[in-house]
């Protein structure tokens, strides 16, 4: 279970990292609304790190068995899913983005 959630985290750890570091709005958390609104590239580094390290604290001391890196791999290409649906269906182009 752990390494599935680890997986999961470290590929929510990319989009966030990614947008922030190009200087781009991206919804997070700490958005308003949560998850919807677009946050502040510094708000998007800060959930990528911490997205990053949590999956690599999970994943830090599980055994390299294949049971672990079929769910860790598993874990991540679901989130990877996930986040493809749910941000396709958000109109991330509007005029509170560009702010």
């Amino acid at each position: 279970m752990a390494a599935g959630v680890s997986g999961a985290l470290l590929a929510n750890a990319v989009p966030h990292t990614v947008k922030g570091m190009t200087r781009q709005r991206f919804p997070t958390p700490f958005a308003s609304p949560p998850g919807v609104g677009p946050s502040p590239p510094l708000h998007n580094v800060a959930w990528g790190v911490l997205n990053l390290a949590a999956g690599s604290v999970l994943a830090r001391g599980r055994s390299g068995s294949p049971a672990n890196r079929i769910a860790a791999v598993g874990g991540g290409v679901a989130m990877a899913f996930y986040l493809a649906h749910y941000f396709g269906g958000l109109d991330l182009n509007d005029e509170r983005a560009k702010r």
